[in-house]
């Protein structure tokens, strides 16, 4: 079976930085797209950003520049760079990824941000 695993979460102050990545495990092939979602208590599961299979990027208005995505390897699937994190990013981050149509999803890691 297919499986996402996350890691990198963590607590820090405001202002710190993390670098969440994704592993993937069960396949053999490239994932068209892959990207975070992240969840906070009681609040609606929200895109953070995705990347496309031609390196096309998006970018969720509260990254504010903040948050670069990159795309890695089959297994080692893709990474998120965050910076300057505020109280608001704590949330359960959530490693996404989709091919042929299939949605996969992986346990998410929590990050807190204290003030």
């Amino acid at each position: 079976q297919v499986q996402l695993r996350e890691s990198g979460g963590g607590l820090v102050q405001a202002g710190g930085s993390l670098r969440l990545s994704c592993a993937a495990s069960g396949i053999y092939a490239s994932f068209d797209t892959v990207g975070w979602y992240r969840q906070a208590p009681g609040k609606e599961r929200e895109l953070v950003a995705i990347i496309f299979s031609g390196g096309t990027t998006n970018y969720a208005d509260f990254v504010k520049a903040r948050f670069t995505i990159s795309r890695g390897s089959v297994k080692n699937l893709v990474y998120l760079q965050m910076n300057s994190l505020q109280p608001e990013d704590t949330a359960v981050y959530t490693c996404y990824a989709n091919r042929l149509n299939y949605d996969y999803w992986g346990q998410g890691t929590q990050v807190t941000v204290s003030s």
